[in-house]
């Protein structure tokens, strides 16, 4: 079956809204100089969310342009309370480039 060229292959992966996709920004020392040297934020995001969603919901979100997005994924943490061994959830973070005329308010 050959599929038509108006068709596009279904999107697969999680339909994620823009209030689900950034959990919280990450104000930090770094990330203030990283903010006011290159126009760069941080943020804590969904662990499922690409960088195409990341995009749209800062776009969205803070009604600005973005340049770039980069992202981690930080592993939790091994954790001793009393005589138990656990470890911290891992979690995702994202590092978002803003275009030069573009800026973001937290403090």
């Amino acid at each position: 079956m050959q599929m038509s060229e108006t068709s596009k292959a279904p999107e697969v992966g999680l339909k994620l809204e823009s209030y689900q996709v950034v959990y919280r920004p990450l104000v930090t020392e770094k990330g203030v100089h990283r903010a006011t040297r290159h126009n760069a934020y941080a943020f804590e995001v969904h662990p499922q969310a690409t960088k195409t969603d990341i995009k749209r919901a800062i776009e969205e979100l803070f009604n600005v342009r973005v340049a770039g997005v980069r992202t981690q994924n930080r592993l939790g943490k091994a954790r001793r309370y009393r005589h138990r061994q656990g470890v911290t959830s891992g979690w995702k973070k994202a590092i978002v480039k803003l275009a030069p005329d573009s800026r973001i308010d937290f403090y």
